[in-house]
């Protein structure tokens, strides 16, 4: 049971909205590591997202459909791994193969 979840896991898109710079929706969302005001570290389908602002709070959290919901001030995004799916990066290592 446990396999088939992680597998139907993998399937769900990752996106960031941003709107006015003081809301921000992320979908695909595996956990939350950490979080306080100034910063959060989300574990997401495609690596560890993290979140640098100014009075970060979370407005929504539904780790069950992998969506947060995050208000505040908005300074910086940065993925912390160049983790991705199996089939990007296979694409990505043919594609400097044979350029």
């Amino acid at each position: 049971m446990m396999v088939e979840e992680t597998v139907s896991n993998q399937n769900n898109q990752h996106e960031i909205i941003l709107t006015n710079r003081n809301s921000l929706e992320v979908t695909g969302v595996v956990s939350v590591e950490s979080f306080d005001s100034e910063e959060f570290l989300l574990q997401t389908e495609y690596g560890f997202l993290g979140i640098r602002g100014q009075e970060l709070h979370i407005k929504s959290l539904d780790l069950d459909q992998g969506r947060v919901a995050i208000e505040g001030h908005f300074i910086d995004f940065s993925y912390l791994d160049l983790s991705m799916p199996r089939t990007e990066k296979t694409k990505n290592l043919l594609g400097r193969l044979f350029r």
